[in-house]
């Protein structure tokens, strides 16, 4: 059983995080149900977030900074505690992410990170995770907040069709998922294009992968194999990865034709109309 005295402020932004929630609210001279009951929450979860147990999410850290008057530290600081809970091979990539001007991704089996609900990414994420799947879906909705910029990257994916035909969660969380590309596709920073079965062999049968564009930096591309993520920006992997790109592109249906295949196997596998 973790002691709150042992923990070590240093060794993680989620120590830090609890570390500095206990030394606020003490110096204040609330309780855990006190300062739990003013965030409208248990006494128990505040216990749990101070001592690691619990991922503190960005609502609770919004309530803590209006119960505390802490003038926004521990929304700026749960950023920081959402992206450490990333997979250590992931985070690097997750950063460089955060700084692109231009993502650029083809997915063969699941939809885009940025683009899913918060029940499709705990489906996804839950088999093999029983530990704690929260914490892992909560940093993958900390990374969507870079679409919520005023200015965010401007992104463009291509989903196979496959995508949209694999039961994620079930039919409800299948129709929510969908319902959120077709709002993405609304959006003048995003662009969603299916590539159809109809498309036969295509530029990457051998899967799926991400472009990243700087304004300042080299290209990036990213893959994954079954355990890790591999992140280069060796030229020729990223002119290659380029061409393949826009033979996608030029195979896939038009962003129109897009939505409203998506708005077809919606209603039909899915019974629902947009």
């Amino acid at each position: 059983m973790a002691n709150i005295q042992t923990l070590d402020p240093d060794a993680s932004p989620l120590a830090y995080y609890g570390a500095e929630l206990r030394r606020h609210r003490e110096a204040q001279g609330l309780t855990q149900p006190q300062l739990g009951s003013a965030i409208f929450c248990t006494g128990s979860l505040v216990g749990q977030v101070e001592t690691t147990k619990k991922v503190p999410t960005r609502d609770f850290s919004e309530r803590v900074d209006a119960a505390l008057g802490t003038d926004g530290v521990f929304s700026r600081l749960v950023g920081l505690v959402l992206r450490s809970q990333l997979p250590t091979w992931f985070q690097a990539y997750a950063d460089m992410e955060a700084k692109a001007t231009y993502i650029s991704t083809y997915q063969a089996q699941v939809v885009y990170g940025l683009l899913q609900t918060e029940d499709y990414a705990r489906a996804l994420l839950t088999p093999g995770m029983p530990d704690d799947p929260d914490r892992l879906v909560a940093a993958r909705l900390e990374r969507q907040r870079i679409l919520q910029r005023e200015k965010p990257p401007l992104t463009w994916a291509i989903l196979d069709e496959a995508v949209l035909y694999r039961k994620i969660g079930g039919p409800a969380v299948m129709r929510a998922q969908l319902q959120k590309l077709l709002d993405s596709s609304t959006n003048r920073w995003m662009r969603i294009q299916v590539l159809p079965f109809a498309a036969g062999e295509h530029a990457s049968l051998d899967g799926s992968f991400n472009l990243l564009r700087f304004e300042d930096d080299p290209d990036l591309v990213y893959t994954e194999d079954l355990i890790s993520g591999h992140m280069t920006a060796n030229p020729e992997t990223v002119r290659e990865g380029s061409l393949r790109y826009a033979h996608l592109q030029a195979a896939a249906l038009s962003v129109e034709e897009s939505a409203a295949r998506i708005s077809r196997v919606m209603e039909e596998r899915y019974g629902a109309r947009p």
